[in-house]
């Protein structure tokens, strides 16, 4: 799998100049980094996208780098599987080094695993994301052969290491998941202004699309992707079954399924859909794609004063300052 960390993203299918017929094609690996609002179902849209695509012959590595490590949960019927950092620290302790099967897990096609992170005050959670992609690429990284490398990154988070595949072009292409509310909007907003800024600096990362989830038939995220000039890849429906199914770690994107249609055409739009740079919004545009009396614009700003500040009366205190009188 050639994939850089510090440069542009190589892969496609290629033969020497010499003698086309006598090398090998290389097989092109897409990697592909999905962002949203936490919450808003990355790992739900995540482990149904693999497994579709799993079952369609395609070899797919899903990789959760979200520090609650629930990527994966989810694919494996709620089971936890250890975490890089988590392994890795107990390694490093024990003077032993980490293995693939140590954090690499499979089910029906898909292989995934988890970055993990630390505890709550302990660390950051960004360091820790770039620590575990320098054990990967210790690991291997660059040379395994997969059709498919799908990473789950939160978008509501800003500091470095979030931003890690769109910075460093550690992917192709940014897939957005998001809702017809205006948080998840924002997170998507932003996640295309650092795509446009990365672009800037010479990055060749660009938006795929984005997928809308529990979708209420409202129409601000559709009217969104609209204004970025970003494709919608699938709309996902709020629909009970599919909660209920979710939230028992149940796969609802099956062959054969009530919502295997819907999956399989998430899967082939994904491998199709071609990067772009998007065109972000500000945020009074943003909030025009909702009412007024959603999102609070009826609110006037009213400036404060140092009376308010006090909860008391001002006392004028005569100046220190010397005047001297014009000579």
């Amino acid at each position: 799998m050639n994939v850089s960390v510090n440069g542009p993203v190589v892969g496609a299918a290629r033969q020497t100049d010499s003698d086309p017929a006598a090398a090998p094609a290389v097989k092109e690996t897409q990697v592909i980094a999905i962002y949203g609002k936490g919450g808003i179902g990355k790992s739900f849209t995540l482990a149904n996208l693999s497994y579709m695509m799993a079952q369609q012959g395609k070899k797919v590595l899903l990789i959760g780098c979200d520090p609650k490590s629930d990527t994966a949960t989810l694919l494996f019927g709620g089971r936890n599987c250890p975490t890089i950092l988590g392994v890795s620290s107990e390694k490093k302790r024990a003077g032993e080094k980490v293995t693939i099967g140590d954090i690499c897990f499979k089910r029906d096609g898909v292989f995934a695993m988890e970055l993990g992170g630390p505890e709550v005050g302990r660390g950051c959670g960004g360091r820790g994301i770039i620590h575990g992609f320098e054990l990967l690429e210790g690991l291997g990284f660059h040379e395994w052969d997969f059709d498919y490398v799908l990473l789950d990154f939160l978008g509501d988070v800003v500091c470095g290491g979030f931003g890690l595949p769109i910075a460093r072009d550690l992917c192709q292409k940014v897939i957005i998941v998001g809702s017809n509310d205006l948080q998840s909007l924002y997170v998507a907003n932003n996640v295309c202004s650092a795509v446009g800024y990365f672009t800037g600096l010479g990055g060749n990362v660009g938006v795929a699309g984005m997928v809308i989830n529990k979708d209420d038939g409202t129409g601000e995220a559709q009217a969104f992707a609209d204004a970025v000039g970003i494709p919608i890849l699938a709309t996902i429906p709020a629909h009970d079954e599919i909660r209920r199914k979710s939230a028992n770690y149940e796969i609802v994107g099956l062959p054969g399924g009530d919502w295997g249609p819907l999956f399989a055409e998430l899967a082939t739009n994904v491998g199709l859909a071609p990067p772009v740079r998007p065109k972000p919004l500000d945020h009074e545009s943003l909030l025009d794609l909702f009412k007024g009396d959603a999102v609070g614009r009826h609110v006037v700003l009213e400036p404060a004063s140092v009376e308010d500040m006090c909860d008391a009366s001002v006392v004028v205190k005569p100046t220190l300052e010397v005047v001297y009188d014009d000579v």
